[in-house]
């Protein structure tokens, strides 16, 4: 299969599996994982440089090193690039991994979010619709259950209350998935991710940003005086769950009632499920973990909460056990280390010198 001046190695697979943001943190996971599964992955990115461009070309470099996966550079908003490639491709299985992330970044940069999370999701919800996409599995996020403080949360709560530009995309592409699976019958999965975490980890997080300060003998933030907690996620874990939502497209859900429609499932093909460890974690004792596995202790600034943050987070993940049978569960002790050993190992440690 040929895609412009690329050829595909389609293997056992009728149609490769596309898969955006294959540069970041968990597309290269995904993408990984389906890789030694023996699909055949297309990956799209256009690498932007929100974070460190070494690191993620040293994941598609990784990725590379596969004879099943091809590399596409494109910007999501780019419409008619997208539709080229949709249009040649045809993939029958997409997950859309690939936006504009960060919550404080969303703070000085609202314009990225609305081209990224809303009108590149927008091509890639189109690119199914015209293509025959049999289900698309996209990437929410815990952020949009903003102000909301009933926990655990679970998806038939309210998501009406976003704190951040980018909670409030999250929140949109939902409605846009939602729309599109009533309209044209596109099955559409969502996903509210919570705190992933483990190697190959972007930057911008709390473990990443502690680690480096911490060999580099510097002081890490501690928001909210520490007073917060996490329902941190190992990445390996969602991993599984999305490989196992592949194969398991929502139907139009029979215990829908429309006259009091719950918001994680619909009379179209469309569903939302939490993917969590549901086993929140004060942000003092991931500290203290990550001190264990480094074998130091950090110097800390305690700092008032930021803008757009929330105290706590902690998830419900029935609906996903319900429905693949299976639910995050890596303790975080094994988590940490598995970053740090990988940390280590990728930048080196600087206390060796």
């Amino acid at each position: 299969m040929r895609y412009g001046a690329k050829e595909y190695n389609t293997g056992g697979s009728l149609t490769p599996i596309l898969v955006t943001g294959t540069a970041g943190f968990i597309g290269y996971h995904v993408a990984t994982r389906l890789l030694a599964d023996g699909h055949t992955v297309v990956g799209l990115d256009v690498v932007n440089d929100y974070y460190d461009v070494n690191l993620k070309e040293a994941r598609l470099a990784r990725l590379g090193r596969n004879a099943g996966y091809c590399h596409e550079r494109i910007d999501m908003s780019d419409r008619s690039a997208m539709e080229h490639l949709f249009t040649t491709l045809k993939p029958k299985r997409v997950v859309n991994l690939a936006a504009q992330a960060g919550v404080r970044h969303s703070l000085k940069f609202p314009h990225d979010y609305v081209d990224a999370n809303l009108v590149g999701f927008l091509n890639i919800l189109e690119g199914c619709r015209h293509n025959g996409c049999g289900h698309l599995i996209y990437a929410s996020s815990s952020s949009v259950y903003g102000s909301n403080r009933s926990m655990p949360f679970t998806e038939d709560q309210a998501t009406e209350h976003p704190l951040s530009i980018y909670a409030a995309t999250k929140k949109a592409n939902e409605m846009m998935a939602h729309s599109y699976a009533s309209l044209y019958g596109l099955p559409c999965s969502g996903l509210r991710f919570f705190t992933v975490y483990g190697p190959w980890g972007r930057p911008d997080m709390a473990l990443f940003l502690f680690t480096k300060a911490i060999l580099a003998n510097k002081p890490i933030n501690v928001f909210n005086h520490g007073d917060m907690s996490r329902d941190f996620t190992y990445v390996d874990d969602v991993v599984e769950g999305i490989v196992r939502l592949l194969e398991t497209p929502p139907a139009a859900d029979a215990r829908f009632d429309p006259k009091a429609p719950a918001g994680s499932i619909s009379d179209c093909p469309y569903r939302v499920y939490n993917i969590g460890n549901n086993a929140p974690v004060g942000l003092m004792d991931m500290i203290t973990t990550l001190e264990r596995c480094l074998g130091q202790e950090a110097e800390k600034n305690l700092m008032p909460m930021q803008a757009g943050d929330v105290k706590a987070t902690w998830a419900d993940a029935s609906s996903l056990v319900e429905a693949v049978g299976y639910q995050p569960a890596t303790p975080l002790s094994v988590g940490v280390q598995a970053f740090v050993d990988w940390y280590l190992e990728y930048y080196g440690d600087p206390r060796e010198g």
